[in-house]
């Protein structure tokens, strides 16, 4: 969502929750800067699950309710997994009764809790070390929550003080966070999300200064800088995307809008998914449309259409 403001033992664990197959040897060769020119080849398997995002209108107006999400995604949409925002049902964190209810709606109808997006709880990169250790203590209700449903990580936001070169304060809050997430087996995943997290340089530099085995990115197909609302790229969003999946915990399809073939028409969806198979990844790429003419369920609609089409297809560079 865009927000206009070693063990082998613990490797393999940190993989299994995000529902990842990566082996060893494709970990290794990560060494080796990733390119956003995949060859041209098979896109793999992928899950899909459905980020709440993509009825933030819906649910302001409460016409739909948190509790319902789950089979909104089965029943309307046909999806398996869901992503959920804290935003909308920020009160809830340690209600049991609450978190029990929605994880029974979501077993009922064989939905998957995926992970929970967490917004508001503080900034883990604050000058401050007071301020970053109030955000760490504010998220770990989240850990629990996420724990509570079956999730596998929480989505945090890494904040507004820390560049490529200046990572200490973000590293020590997002370590201890990811270190208290490892006690419950929950996975800190940092999402393309504003900011410096848009700069693949430095959310990278925070990935190799925590450097744990539960601590991951949620790499989004469009939350990179633009030039003004809407216009082009200022970075090469697909070497920015290759450069986060060795680190992917997650992936979130982005969407905007879709030319009459079905087609993404600020994305190519399918050079990313290339990059994704590529980087070994076949767990859940949530949907997440954030576009303004189609409404929110049509436009659910045509990226899930669109992930399905490319899901096993060849991908040809230029096509």
């Amino acid at each position: 969502m865009s927000d206009p403001r070693l063990s082998r033992r613990l490797f393999l664990e940190g993989a299994v929750a995000g529902g990842t197959l990566m082996s060893l040897g494709a970990r290794g060769a990560f060494a080796d800067e990733p390119s956003g020119r995949p060859p041209a080849g098979k896109i793999g398997d992928f899950k899909i699950s459905l980020a709440e995002w993509s009825l933030h209108r819906a649910l302001r107006a409460q016409k739909v309710d948190n509790l319902d999400f789950p089979k909104i995604a089965r029943e309307q949409f046909g999806i398996e997994g869901v992503e959920f925002v804290n935003q909308f049902f920020q009160d809830k964190a340690h209600d049991s009764a609450y978190l029990k209810e929605l994880k029974s709606r979501a077993s009922d109808v064989g939905v998957t809790c995926v992970l929970i997006m967490i917004d508001g709880e503080g900034d883990l990169s604050a000058r401050d070390e007071a301020r970053r250790n109030r955000a760490v203590e504010n998220h770990k209700k989240w850990v629990d929550a996420a724990a509570a449903l079956g999730c596998h990580a929480i989505r945090v936001n890494t904040g507004e003080h820390y560049s490529p070169t200046d990572v200490g304060g973000v590293a020590e809050a997002c370590g201890k966070l990811a270190d208290y997430g490892q006690e419950h087996r929950i996975s800190v995943i940092c999402e393309n999300h504003g900011g410096p997290s848009s700069n693949p340089d430095a959310l990278l530099a925070v990935m190799k200064a925590v450097n744990k085995p539960n601590f991951g990115t949620l790499p989004d197909f469009g939350n990179f800088p633009t030039e003004g609302r809407g216009g082009p790229y200022t970075i090469d969003i697909y070497d920015a995307i290759a450069r986060m999946m060795p680190y992917a915990k997650g992936v979130s399809a982005k969407s905007y809008d879709f030319d009459a073939s079905g087609k993404e028409t600020k994305l190519d969806y399918a050079r990313i998914l290339k990059i994704v198979t590529d980087a070994g990844y076949h767990g859940f790429v949530g949907i997440e449309y954030e576009g303004d003419r189609l409404s929110e369920p049509e436009g659910i609609r045509a990226t899930k259409r669109l992930l399905e089409s490319l899901r096993g297809s060849t991908y040809q560079p230029g096509a």
